[in-house]
């Protein structure tokens, strides 16, 4: 018997000796072993405001003290539900047009108050500093809460949380007023929110919103505190929030935003890998348009013509030496962003980063009563495709139109569960992807839930791209199934699931890079709070066994993972991992044991630092060996006062198989911003990947080193997420065989955007 036998034996040995442990002790898994006396949430009235409200961050018009104050009396982290160590207080009112509220934030030692200059929903950044914030579930029906972040000095984060799903979406914005001011006593936020931009009930009857407000409190820990008690046993959060009853008569309005945009773009390129001068490009102007109507106050159509799609932000750089499957990077368009969260499966089935450059498009979103439905349809100037399979995954390019549709409904079923549909489709010249399924999310209880996907896939490529990709001839069906049992109570968390994606199932319009797999996965997890303990405010352990067989019952991959996570002063966080794996690639089982951390630490209001490291054994895809890899990432965020940042993130792995060392890869990313206010910044980036491989351990040609420069410069006004002044420029380079860094391009550009609101 091999050593790797031994091991694999053992482990699993050890977690069937764990499993059985946890069996036989049905309380423990229950978290029955704790007694935690949790108060009901307390319910308000809100009244209409008795007079005008100027959002200028002061609380001073009278309006205000008519307005129903909210407490915040509950620490929920680090604490439990105990009093928190600062004092907030909370007032809500409306009128026929906005949902006002204003936040009192004492704090004894208004000097240490973290506060800083940033862009609108740099999430990273923000969560940093002193902020507070409230979640709205308009609907009252705890399935989904509009979310929304201040910190002192008025910079906003705006999002959309989904219990179903259990996601926190920052990517929504809509356009909304605020402001903060630094006092003696601590520090105060004023926040007028349009009804025009939220969706809620068409009713004239009084309403009852679920409303909670929060405070974030960060010092040598961070202190979040609450306006509800929270209790860590039930696996949900939107029904233990409080409720406001008494919104009536509100207003929409016309609901209409009209959003025209203007871009013009230069590109001066080289000839080739050569010194000669730039040859001017033309100028590229772009004009586009896009709409929002608020058909009803719970139904919204967008539509977009000639949308302009450029790029402001760049995306994160990832390491690409020794990748199998196709990278993923987020959404960031504002004509998808709008919704989004209504076309979330378990299996990723919608991914709009799949239409590239449309004509124009449409989209309509929105909730009646228990029913959700959420549709767009766009069409597209290029057909961008993943290209999955068991082993391995690729892109492609079909250049040709596409027309894209999407149509997603959910129906509320009982208390916090839900079924719902999905169908999406793509067409083009000889091509076709269609798809549609059935899913559930059901509530067994506070602490259990149950999810279920069933899909079903066909697709037609053409003829011509069927050889050269070698994708199976004919038309290709396919189905993915997902299901998952998931444990959330105080103590303890476990999750069971099972994934079944057969070699012909093809999501083009989302994103799922694996087929051909039959997957199960175990994941049990023990919590420990501090209960006022100095030296950690919560420390988590787990164990995760997963087991995947392809369509031909050839086991690929196994999984048996221990981690373990550690939190304390000074915002420390210690996540270490221990994996042993096993993995089928090219037609052999490679063993690999593996070892990881990820750190952090931020030890005053300027400074913050991370650490990312990992060593073991891996597999080199290129040339089907096995291998050593190690990996080694510091951060570093930096700010100087309260309007310059910094960033430095640097990331260097090596592979070394028998022969000796394969590649190594480095990835260097930094960025510089000036805040002039809380609209107006300057920003520098760069990206630089090194990539050193030994020529003489690949069998076919590659590379021998690379060298890739990105840079960026913008100047950017943002006076609301729509209208906003981009003024930026932009160039790539590659490293030439004599180590000389050239200059392939620069870009100039220029997008101008600005929202009416009718």
């Amino acid at each position: 018997m091999t050593a790797p036998t031994v091991r694999f034996s053992l482990c699993s040995f050890s977690f069937l000796v764990f499993c059985l442990m946890i069996s036989f002790t049905p309380g423990l898994l229950m978290g029955q072993t704790v007694t935690v006396s949790i108060p009901s949430a307390e319910r308000y009235t809100a009244s209409r405001a008795s007079g005008a409200i100027k959002v200028d961050g002061i609380l001073d018009e009278p309006a205000w003290a008519s307005a129903v104050t909210v407490p915040l009396n509950y620490e929920w982290l680090p604490g439990d539900n105990i009093q928190p160590p600062v004092r907030t207080e909370a007032l809500i009112s409306f009128d026929e047009a906005y949902f006002y509220i204003g936040f009192r934030a004492w704090d004894d030692e208004p000097e240490a108050i973290r506060a800083h200059l940033m862009d609108r929903d740099d999430v990273r950044a923000f969560v940093q500093d002193d902020h507070v914030g409230f979640m709205i579930d308009t609907f009252n029906d705890e399935r989904r809460a509009f979310q929304f972040r201040i910190n002192p000095l008025g910079v906003q984060v705006d999002g959309i949380f989904s219990e179903l799903d259990g996601i926190e979406d920052f990517s929504w914005d809509i356009i909304w007023s605020s402001e903060g001011r630094i006092t003696e006593e601590g520090y105060v936020v004023e926040v007028a929110l349009p009804f025009n931009q939220l969706r809620f009930p068409s009713s004239d009857e009084p309403q009852t919103w679920g409303v909670v407000a929060f405070r974030s409190w960060p010092r040598s820990v961070r202190h979040r505190i609450r306006s509800h008690a929270f209790d860590r046993g039930r696996s949900c959060i939107l029904c233990q929030i409080n409720k406001v009853d008494g919104f009536q008569q509100l207003s929409a309005g016309r609901n209409i935003e009209v959003v025209p945009t203007t871009t013009a773009r230069r590109t001066d390129r080289r000839a080739g890998e050569s010194f000669d001068s730039f040859e001017d490009g033309a100028v590229d102007p772009e004009f586009g348009f896009s709409g929002r109507w608020g058909i009803t106050s719970n139904m919204i159509l967008n539509a977009t013509f000639n949308p302009d799609f450029s790029q402001v932000e760049a995306d994160v750089a990832q390491l690409e030496g020794n990748e199998r499957f196709a990278l993923f990077f987020e959404e960031k368009r504002p004509f998808f962003l709008e919704g989004l969260d209504f076309f979330q499966t378990p299996l990723q089935a919608v991914f709009t980063r799949t239409v590239i450059d449309p004509r124009g498009g449409f989209k309509v979103t929105g909730k009646a009563g228990p029913h959700a439905i959420g549709a767009f349809a766009a069409q597209d100037r290029g057909n961008r495709l993943v290209l999955p399979s068991n082993q391995q995954s690729g892109t492609a390019f079909i250049d040709d139109d596409v027309a894209s549709g999407v149509l997603r409904y959910r129906r509320d079923v009982g208390s916090g569960s839900a079924v719902g549909i999905l169908y999406t489709g793509r067409e083009g010249s000889n091509y076709r992807n269609h798809l549609g399924g059935v899913d559930a999310f059901l509530r067994l209880s506070n602490a259990n839930t149950l999810t279920l996907q069933a899909l079903r896939s066909s697709t037609v490529y053409p003829d011509s791209f069927q050889t050269v990709y070698g994708q199976p001839a004919g038309t290709l069906q396919g189905t993915g199934i997902t299901t998952s049992f998931a444990h959330n109570s105080r103590n303890w968390q476990v999750l069971a699931a099972y994934e079944d994606v057969s070699p012909e199932f093809r999501a083009d319009g989302g994103f799922v890079p694996r087929v051909d797999t039959r997957e199960g996965i175990l994941n049990v997890n023990r919590r420990f709070w501090s209960n006022g303990s100095s030296w950690f405010t919560q420390l988590n352990t787990g164990i995760t066994v997963s087991r995947t067989y392809d369509y031909d019952g050839k086991k690929t991959d196994q999984l048996i993972s221990l981690d373990g996570l550690y939190r304390g002063p000074l915002q420390s966080l210690l996540l270490v991992q221990a994996d042993f794996a096993q993995t089928r690639f090219a037609g052999r089982i490679f063993d690999l044991n593996r070892f990881g951390l990820q750190a952090s630490i931020q030890p005053n209001r300027a400074l913050a630092l991370g650490l990312t490291g990992r060593v073991g054994e891996g597999v080199d895809f290129f040339g089907a060996r096995k291998g050593t890899n190690w990996l080694l990432g510091p951060t570093v965020r930096l700010k100087m006062g309260r309007r310059v940042s910094t960033t430095f993130d640097y990331i260097v792995q090596r592979f070394n198989v028998a022969a000796g060392r394969l590649f190594t890869e480095q990835l260097v990313q930094t960025q510089i911003l000036y805040h002039f206010n809380v609209r107006l910044f300057i920003r520098a980036t760069a990206q630089l990947r090194l990539v050193d491989r030994n020529e003489a351990l690949y069998s076919a040609g590659v590379n021998e080193e690379e060298r890739i420069l990105f840079s960026q410069f913008l100047f950017s006004y943002k006076f609301n997420p729509q209208t906003v002044v981009f003024l930026g420029y932009s160039d790539n380079y590659r490293g030439v065989n004599d180590r000389t860094l050239l200059q392939l391009d620069r870009t100039f550009f220029l997008k101008l955007g600005y929202a009416w609101i009718l």
